[in-house]
């Protein structure tokens, strides 16, 4: 092993991911860990990780990560096995900011098809008229995420895991249209290492980044990139739900689907995720509070 990835490991041992800040001294080096759940039974690490760009793809529509998505929680590290357990940021709700992105060009770039029925015609075509076509997509957690330190650094296996779900919205679409759910999630694994997806994607890398340790118990990982596009995307639901009672949230499922080409196999859906990963022992972020 290298001399920096062995120091690396040593220090990881010890340390963890963190959480944003709440009563911490405002020029902390921990001032992003006020969510880490060091309360909770065995938590004895923190994680905070800003993804500030990136992409998200399923099959043909790229969303480009533009505003800042933030992870946030604790690991449960048993020093005897090593098993690291992902613990949810003392607010569960925090643990994965909920950060809309936007849809380039929106969702739909048609008139409403003349086979929906005529009321839903008129609905959809005077929204697109009045120019409501913008649309979002965010990530949201629908699980608990599972983390390796070691694969993280050492680039093989999955360094994190999201089962997530894909928020779609805008003011035709409503608000409970998901691709994804609880039963039904999308699990994206996240490497630093080389992917090996099955056609017509091709491998991409992934990378460790810089390794910095500003403060006693802290770890910064800066230009971090965790990539994955092996995994399935299935089809949307919920869409259309607040329209004339719900009537036509299957028709308006089936449109979105296949202007989104869902469901996605295995090999046409891509994540990409770079930012900044910050790791902290948990007697640093109280000490740092006092």
């Amino acid at each position: 092993m290298a001399p920096l990835l062995a120091v690396a490991a040593v220090s990881l041992a010890v340390l963890g991911f963190a959480a944003p800040a709440l009563a911490l001294k405002p020029t902390s080096p921990f001032e992003n860990f006020g969510e880490c759940p060091q309360k909770t039974a065995g938590v004895n690490l923190c994680v905070y990780a800003t993804t500030t760009s990136g992409e998200f793809a399923i099959k043909k529509t790229t969303v480009p990560i533009l505003k800042p998505i933030v992870l946030q929680g604790g690991i449960d590290l048993n020093e005897s096995t090593g098993t690291e357990t992902f613990v949810l940021a003392a607010t569960p709700a925090n643990t994965l900011s909920k950060t809309p992105q936007t849809v380039p060009g929106g969702l739909f770039k048609i008139i409403a098809p003349k086979g929906w029925p005529e009321i839903l015609q008129i609905i959809f075509n005077e929204i697109v008229n009045k120019g409501i076509t913008g649309a979002t997509a965010t990530t949201e957690l629908v699980g608990t995420p599972s983390i390796s330190r070691t694969a993280l650094l050492t680039k093989t296996g999955n360094a994190l895991v999201l089962p997530s779900r894909v928020h779609l919205e805008n003011t035709f679409l409503g608000p409970s249209c998901y691709v994804g759910s609880k039963a039904h999630p999308v699990n994206v694994e996240l490497t630093t290492g080389t992917t090996a997806p099955p056609l017509p994607n091709k491998p991409i890398t992934g990378n460790v980044g810089e390794l910095e340790f500003p403060a006693e118990g802290l770890l910064v990982v800066k230009k971090n990139t965790l990539v994955n596009n092996t995994f399935a995307a299935p089809e949307a639901e919920g869409c259309g739900s607040q329209i004339l009672f719900g009537i036509f949230t299957g028709i308006i499922d089936d449109a979105v689907n296949s202007e989104l080409e869902l469901p996605s196999v295995s090999g046409n859906n891509t994540a990409i995720l770079s930012g900044t990963l910050e790791n902290a022992e948990v007697t640093a972020v109280k000490a740092s509070e006092k």
